[in-house]
């Protein structure tokens, strides 16, 4: 492969997405697990085992799935949660790789690989580095609440379900700030970018 892969990990709320932006704009293709599970959880032997698991009634009348009532299961205790990606991993998996191959031939930068299972699910293996964003407890849950318009329980359920911001400064070779200014950040990520790429000049 000629284009590096950078994974990009951190907890719910840690602001994981904004720098996934940023380094769009840095020049960079980005590759969205979450995004891919979405598309994975309408494959029909994924949509059968899920429903087996977590009940048949996260499949509304129409046919399309309940993803309120598919995350308040899965979210509610680390095995549940366990279950969900054992189903849903090795399509996630194999629809990455495919997706890598295909932006080979383009003209970005780098591909981030912007994964918040990123070392759960085996993705880091097809990565050069990997960047973890983390930020306090109550500024996530804060952030979380806001953005999915869920309470403070259902939010706190979701943060539980994840491991700690320890877990993933462990695992990552690299950790960004996510309560940094936008402007902060940026410079931050772009001179990160810079150095895993080996670049000489930095790029704004």
């Amino acid at each position: 492969m000629n284009k590096p892969v950078i994974g990009l990990t951190g907890p719910t709320g840690a602001g994981k997405s904004t720098v996934a932006q940023i380094f769009r704009e840095l020049g960079c293709a980005v590759i969205d697990a979450d995004l891919l599970a979405r598309e994975v959880v309408q494959d029909p032997c994924c949509l059968k085992a899920l429903c087996s698991e977590f009940g048949a009634d996260i499949v509304t009348s129409d046919g399309k799935l309940d993803r309120h009532l598919l995350a308040k299961r899965a979210f509610s205790s680390p095995d549940h949660t366990e279950r969900l990606n054992r189903i849903t991993h090795p399509a996630i998996g194999r629809e990455t790789v495919q997706r890598i191959e295909k932006l080979q031939d383009t003209g970005v930068r780098a591909i981030i690989l912007d994964a918040p299972l990123l070392f759960e699910s085996g993705s880091g293996a097809f990565c050069k580095a990997t960047i973890a964003v983390t930020a306090p407890l109550e500024i996530r849950l804060e952030r979380i609440i806001k953005r999915d318009g869920i309470t403070e329980e259902a939010a706190k359920e979701r943060m539980n379900a994840q491991h700690s911001n320890e877990f993933y400064e462990h695992q990552a070779e690299y950790i960004l700030n996510g309560c940094m200014e936008r402007s902060e950040l940026r410079e931050e990520a772009s001179h990160l970018l810079k150095q895993i790429l080996g670049e000489k000049h930095e790029v704004s």
